[in-house]
């Protein structure tokens, strides 16, 4: 083992990658079980396009989860295998997933990506001012988010689907959960070669998968899980020191406990870059790193540990 000794590290190892998020099932309701196979959306990224569409060929598949890697993945075996051999969709909760960026042909951007837009949430060291207008703005906040809500409900035909989220597009925007509907993907629900099922939890049995609140198990070849990625267990075993990988995670029930969504204040001498989710992480990434040049330049300090840990908290609650 070779040691540098240096006087900061930043981590750019990105979150959505190498630590599958791998669902937890009862004894002898887990994959063990299952005859077919089992596995997670990046070993199916991982294959070149010709080995994956032979991989998925004639195969009865279950592709578990609603976020873009699932549907990219139903709509390549609807391709596949058609209406003869259609794919299960197993998802828990319905999301607001874009057709477009251009919500009855207006700009998303111009409703939440501006400064404009960031006048209309409450946020820590707003001031008075500020934060009266964002709650005398509320009426519009609730407006732009219907306005998104009823160009999707529209292109996408959800209500005929059952896939209406009970949640809005705000709250989904702010989760950061949104992604993109392929293209005609509901075209392929309505033909049949895509089956969507809602259920709360699942298990596997030796032919299949079985669904709560159905009698009979679900046949099934081949399972793919996109069930996302595991980025704070990834960021905590870059330590070896139980002691910094318990300062890097924080509370099991809080976000990873970055001050700017960068600096650890715990570790004053380490900067994640790119571990927050955004709707629009490239610009978010880049302006932390301009941030991070300026402190490493000396053009400013950081504040006191116990500082930099409230701000932290009223970021994240």
């Amino acid at each position: 083992m070779q040691v540098y000794v240096v006087d900061f590290v930043i981590l750019c190892i990105g979150r959505f990658s190498d630590v599958p998020n791998i669902p937890e099932f009862p004894p002898n309701k887990g994959p063990e079980v299952f005859d077919g196979k089992v596995i997670h959306s990046k070993d199916y990224a991982a294959m070149d396009n010709k080995s994956a569409a032979q991989f998925i060929k004639g195969k009865q598949v279950t592709v578990v989860g609603f976020q873009k890697s699932a549907l990219d993945i139903a709509m390549e075996c609807s391709t596949a295998n058609g209406v003869g051999i259609p794919c299960t969709v197993l998802y828990k909760t319905e999301h607001w997933n874009v057709p477009d960026y251009f919500p009855w042909g207006f700009p998303l951007a111009f409703l939440y990506l501006n400064r404009f837009s960031e006048l209309l949430v409450h946020k820590p060291g707003e001031g008075f001012l500020f934060s009266v207008l964002a709650t005398l703005l509320s009426p519009l906040r609730w407006g732009f988010s219907k306005f998104v809500e009823s160009h999707i409900k529209h292109k996408l035909r959800l209500a005929k689907y059952g896939m209406v989220p009970k949640h809005s597009f705000l709250q989904a925007l702010n989760a950061c959960l949104l992604s993109t509907v392929p293209e005609k993907f509901y075209d392929r629900v309505e033909e049949g070669s895509i089956v969507l099922k809602k259920s709360p939890s699942f298990g596997f049995c030796k032919e299949g998968v079985l669904i709560e609140g159905e009698a009979t198990a679900r046949k099934t070849d081949l399972v793919i899980l996109a069930t996302g990625f595991k980025g704070d267990k990834k960021l905590k075993d870059m330590f070896l020191s139980s002691t910094f990988q318990d300062y890097i995670i924080g509370p099991p029930n809080a976000a990873v406990p970055l001050y700017r969504e960068c600096i650890h204040p715990q570790i004053p001498q380490l900067a994640v870059i790119g571990f927050s989710e955004s709707v629009a992480n490239l610009y978010t990434s880049e302006m932390r790193c301009r941030w991070l040049a300026e402190l490493l330049a000396g053009t400013f300090k950081l504040p006191s540990i116990k500082e930099m840990e409230k701000d932290v908290a009223k970021w994240d609650e």
